[in-house]
């Protein structure tokens, strides 16, 4: 069964490109009002070529762009439900690009063959790998195992304003036993892999003010409060001189790794040195007690974002500022509690602040971190399903960023979500010249086959 319906696949991947070829040409950039038509033709062709394969499509108008949701299947062992996104990003800068954006083609690389286009890598690529693997295994087979329900949303790189709403009022139709969603990396872009934990994050805005107008520094320098020289010593203070971060209670809820987790992580052989090279580096600078994964996947983080603080144009101007500001943004992990830690941290701003000074907070995004429970069976049948395909064993792995989508499920349906994506590092997704390898885009409908088998073994989840 599974080796016929991966054959098939082979066999048919000029069919598979072709289809893939006709989504990418529309131009369904959410962020722009211009697109707005674009995006329904994209919502359109989904909902098409879904049922051109049996699945029970439909197209549900938002007060943005439209979600697409159907189902296949019988009711028979777990209800799987895939989501991805259809939008894309903006091609601005155009004159980057060496082709048309919505124009794909096959680009052939030293390290093989690309598929060149906006949208190739996030999310198109990846939506269509599961939506191919479906199909095949239909045509194949005559019916997938259990119920797969299909859900695209077309806002996801404009915040996703109206998912929530949809998932709320729908709640019953998207709720499953098992949640997949293809919008992440190959590890190093060579080890498949299951995100199964993701970062919160918290954002502070802080605007220290002191003298009622800027003053000059030759008559009121010594003995006039700054404003930038108080923010710089307050902003100093939050790390330790080993990286720790200092502000009270900070690591309330953050656990230590497991050590199954932790000798997973270390077997990735993961290369910070050149990691940070890339980017014109050399030496972690964070918890210097921690390994540079953990950092990046397990670990709390605080970050300046940006500082702004007196004359900053051409030439010199010798000013006293009367405010300074800065952006603070806290990656989080585990348990700990957004609102807590802003509430300790403008706590401690407060007591640092000197007399004559105040401080006033900008309120941005709080929202947890999420983490998978991967006792659950089907996450070890779907890491030995890509371990298979790819011919190197998967690896459960955390993201240093945030993926919202992740933790709506959680909060909403109650179930925790498997990202498992083929994207690799040099991807250039929200950049020009985006690409996704012909490589992946194969591999990646063969290894959803090898899951779909695994899951239809499962008879309760």
């Amino acid at each position: 069964m599974v080796d016929a319906t991966l054959s098939r696949i082979d066999n048919e991947m000029e069919q598979n490109l072709n289809r893939l070829f006709d989504f990418l040409k529309i131009k369904s950039i959410s962020t722009d009002s211009e697109f707005k038509k674009d995006c329904a033709k994209a919502a359109d062709w989904l909902v098409e070529d879904l049922k051109s394969f049996g699945v029970k499509a439909q197209k549900y108008e938002t007060d943005g762009h439209p979600i697409v949701h159907g189902h296949l299947g019988s009711n028979k062992g777990p209800h799987v439900l895939f989501y991805g996104h259809y939008d894309v990003q903006p091609i601005d800068p155009l004159k980057l690009w060496a082709n048309d954006p919505f124009e794909p083609a096959i680009e052939q690389l030293p390290s093989g063959p690309v598929i060149r286009a906006r949208g190739s890598s996030d999310d198109k690529g990846q939506l269509m790998t599961f939506v191919e693997a479906c199909r095949a295994w239909v045509k194949q087979n005559g019916s997938l195992p259990f119920k797969v329900t299909f859900f695209f949303e077309g806002e996801e790189e404009s915040g996703s304003p109206n998912l929530v709403p949809f998932m709320k009022k729908h709640k019953k139709e998207i709720s499953s036993d098992i949640v997949l969603i293809c919008d992440t990396a190959l590890f190093e872009s060579r080890v498949p892999s299951i995100v199964t934990r993701l970062r919160g994050l918290l954002k502070e805005e802080i605007i220290i003010t002191g003298p009622d107008r800027d003053l000059h520094s030759g008559m009121y320098g010594g003995i006039a409060v700054n404003p930038a020289r108080i923010l710089t010593c307050i902003l100093s203070k939050l790390h330790d001189e080993d990286g720790a971060v200092t502000i009270p209670d900070f690591y309330d809820g953050v656990p230590e790794l497991p050590q199954n987790i932790l000798d997973q992580w270390l077997g990735l052989n993961f290369k910070h040195d050149q990691f940070l090279a890339d980017v014109g580096l050399s030496t972690p600078a964070g918890e210097k007690d921690r390994s540079a994964l953990e950092m990046l996947w397990s670990r709390p983080t605080c970050e300046i974002n940006g500082i702004k603080a007196g004359y900053i144009g051409d030439g010199f101007k010798t000013v006293l500022p009367a405010q300074a500001s800065a952006k603070i943004s806290f990656r989080l992990v585990a348990n700990q509690d957004p609102l807590k830690i802003r509430k300790k941290f403008r706590n401690m701003v407060k007591d640092l602040l000197p007399d004559d000074c105040q401080v006033f907070f900008k309120e941005h995004e709080a929202s947890k971190a999420s983490q998978m429970d991967i006792s659950s069976p089907e996450f070890e049948k779907a890491r030995e399903a890509i371990s298979e395909e790819w011919g190197i064993e998967a690896a459960f792995i955390g993201c240093g960023g945030s993926i919202p989508i992740a933790g709506y499920f959680q909060k909403i349906t109650g179930v925790d979500p498997m990202l498992i994506g083929f994207a690799k590092d040099d991807d250039q997704i929200h950049s020009p010249n985006e690409k996704y390898d012909l490589e992946s885009f194969r591999k990646g409908i063969r290894s959803w086959v090898r899951v779909i088998n695994s899951f239809s073994e499962l008879q309760n989840v």
